[in-house]
């Protein structure tokens, strides 16, 4: 079967026109993030775009335009994410839409694969930190400004892997993406007499720059035939951040193909 690929066609999801979001993790130019961001932008919206290396001023660049701003930051501090959301105020004045895509790997790094008998304490303390406290610290960083507008949209990327399901060798990230989705429903409740929504989107296996042969090979395994793409991902998210989807909170949406609900994961047909 032939990589399938999705129609990069101008379609309005939303008309998100004067809107402010930021979408952190966007280095990669296959991945999530940048994908979110593009199609955020084509919505209308004007896109804050981050990542921990130079290389997210190359995302910025090819986005293009004045719309578009792009900072280099390690939002494992909640200083830096502090500051981050001020330089995001200074440039555009204000947030509506926070996607909270940071998380998985740093540019540079490995996938933590280790026994629960053999994690480490330091082993743990990174993941939870990258997958999960960066969320909690741009998060935080963001809330005043959208209860103070009385107005924003929360987007969470956690993973099937944690809140649906999970693979041996990754408790710790598990954890924190299972923690991803009890802090959204937290926060959706906490924002919603202030016209805040909070949701968590859980894309499965999706061909990305960082996919191994293994997660593509699962992906070919799945109801589909093929992983998912970023694209399609992005999508679910940023319907998320739309005015339509007002009364959609609290939840978390699935993106895997159906993989989570069928039994048989061999390779061939079931019948």
């Amino acid at each position: 079967m032939q990589d399938w690929k999705p129609k990069l066609v101008a379609i309005m999801l939303a008309d998100l026109k004067g809107r402010v979001a930021l979408v952190t993790g966007a280095g990669s130019a296959q991945g999530i993030g940048f994908a979110t961001a593009r199609l955020l932008l084509d919505q209308g919206a004007n896109v804050a775009i981050t990542s921990t290396t130079d290389r997210i001023h190359a995302r910025a660049a090819e986005l293009g335009g004045d719309r578009i701003f792009a900072s280099v930051c390690d939002l494992r501090s909640f200083e830096n994410a502090a500051k981050l959301i001020g330089q995001i105020l200074g440039r555009f004045g204000k947030i509506d839409i926070l996607v909270n895509n940071a998380g998985m790997v740093q540019s540079g790094s490995k996938e933590l694969l280790a026994g629960f008998d053999t994690l480490t304490e330091e082993q743990w303390d990174s993941e939870i930190e990258l997958n999960l406290k960066t969320c909690f610290n741009v998060t935080r960083a963001v809330v005043p400004h959208l209860i103070k507008a009385k107005y924003g949209r929360i987007v969470n990327v956690s993973s099937v892997t944690g809140p649906v399901a999970s693979n041996p060798g990754m408790s710790a990230y598990s954890a924190a993406k299972a923690g991803m989705t009890g802090l959204t429903r937290s926060l959706a409740l906490e924002g919603a007499r202030t016209g805040i929504t909070a949701n968590a989107v859980a894309p499965g296996w999706i061909k990305t720059a960082s996919s191994s042969e293994r997660e593509t090979e699962a992906g070919r395994n799945s109801p589909p035939g093929r992983p998912g793409t970023p694209e399609e991902v992005a999508a679910a998210i940023v319907f998320l951040c739309s005015e339509e989807a007002s009364y959609i909170s609290g939840q978390t949406i699935v993106v895997d193909g159906g993989n989570s609900t069928q039994e048989y994961k061999g390779s061939g047909d079931w019948y």
